[in-house]
């Protein structure tokens, strides 16, 4: 089912009518005979819209409007008003009113009114979760977003190792947020009202180290880039380690530190160091489930700063998102959504001009490869962590040419 309609009309079988109509539409309907019956349904937490008569004995759709604005102003109300009253509907137009529909009304119109309707709840409810979330003390909900169990479980790690208290890697891959995980863990530490210094390692003195942890002190230093720094300030870095009277450190890298390591670019000690403790963020492509979130809140953040109402994130964009990898990761998707806002947006949130079976292919094809990523090529578990069984799983990637073996 959809989003659910609250349905109230006095007449029996117009209220039956408009229950089908919207039935066959995949609508969830709740039908109500009178104000009285229906408004146990309409609180804040009443995800979808409300469609009601204007004219009913009692209790009419301007009560039924009035009491709906006094409980969320953001819960849309559509009246059905007959041939006389328009100049009533222009009058709860100016009282809040998301809408009107003159009786009888083509199920074409019904349709696309409640679906407008539908579209501007979930944007209302969306940014009141997010603003929820931003008044809350957890920093973790707050600045890091996404509803798919990777990103559940980046929080909970981010969380664990606040408390741990001892320094940290943050790795991911470029685009991925590093610095901003990276302030989410101090900020969920016990230094978190302390200062949090934020400077990229490459080209630093050991001089300047020393001045950059004496700043932080009482709080936490995050230095990113890690494999860039100077081996000779690394030398310095060690030994302020070893004194134990530093900041809380925290360390960043998009590098594969490894090879930075046998390449004698990062001390081989102070990485086994930095490795016994480490968060990875996980890339936008192995977390698409989280992409409509990642962009709304984009979406919204980018509107705020420019000053200007969010526009619409319709199926359609969320499709053309959904169709790409997004190598760029977060960094990438924030700018599209600046774009989007400013009314500049490309392919990106246009489908690529491809139809909708075929956004679906490639979305579905994303899925797959990923997982078989995730899982170095062992189709069987990745089917069972995709909730397919066996036989489709090979089906598909037979479908999309994708060789497990290549992922090994």
């Amino acid at each position: 089912m959809s989003a659910p309609v609250l349905v109230v009309d006095d007449d029996p079988m117009v209220r039956e009518a408009l229950t089908q109509t919207l039935e066959l539409e995949e609508f969830d309907v709740i039908a109500a005979g009178s104000f009285v019956e229906a408004k146990d349904h309409i609180t804040r937490e009443f995800a979808g819209v409300i469609l009601s008569d204007m004219r009913m004995p009692g209790r009419d759709g301007f009560h039924l409007l009035e009491f709906t604005q006094g409980t969320d102003a953001a819960l849309p109300v559509i009246l059905l008003t007959g041939e006389g009253d328009i100049p009533m509907a222009v009058r709860a137009m100016a009282m809040g009113a998301f809408g009107f529909l003159e009786k009888p009304c083509a199920p074409a119109e019904l349709v696309g009114v409640i679906n407008r309707a539908v579209s501007a709840r979930d944007m209302a409810l969306e940014n009141r979760r997010l603003k929820e979330q931003l008044e809350t003390g957890d920093a973790a909900a707050r600045m890091l977003f996404g509803d798919s169990a990777l990103a559940n479980g980046l929080r909970d790690t981010v969380r664990r190792v606040a408390r741990i208290g001892a320094e940290v890697l943050v790795t991911g891959a470029p685009g991925t947020g590093i610095s901003k995980v990276a302030e989410v863990i101090h900020l969920c530490s016990a230094q978190g009202k302390g200062p949090f210094g934020k400077h990229t390692a490459a080209g630093m003195t050991s001089g300047r180290l020393h001045e950059v942890v004496a700043d932080a002190t009482g709080g936490s230093l995050f230095l990113d880039e890690i494999q860039a720094m100077p081996m000779e300030t690394q030398f310095t870095l060690m030994s302020i380690m070893e004194q134990g009277t530093h900041p809380r450190m925290i360390f960043g890298s998009a590098a594969q530190l490894q090879e930075a390591v046998q390449a004698g670019r990062l001390h081989g000690d102070l990485y086994y160091r930095l490795d016994a403790l480490q968060v990875r963020i996980p890339s936008v492509s192995e977390r698409p489930e989280d992409i409509p979130v990642l962009f709304r809140h984009y979406v919204a953040q980018a509107a705020e700063q420019s000053g200007v109402i969010a526009p619409e994130v319709t199926p359609e964009v969320v499709s053309g998102l959904m169709a790409r990898d997004w190598p760029g990761n977060a960094r990438a998707l924030m700018s599209v959504a600046m774009r989007f806002v400013l009314g500049l947006s490309g392919e990106e949130t246009q489908g690529g001009g491809l139809g909708l079976a075929e956004q679906m292919a490639q979305v579905e094809r994303s899925l797959l490869v990923e997982a078989l990523r995730r899982h170095g090529g062992r189709a069987a578990v990745a089917a069972e962590a995709l909730k397919l069984p066996r036989k489709t799983m090979y089906d598909k990637l037979a479908k999309y040419g994708l060789k497990p073996e290549e992922f090994r």
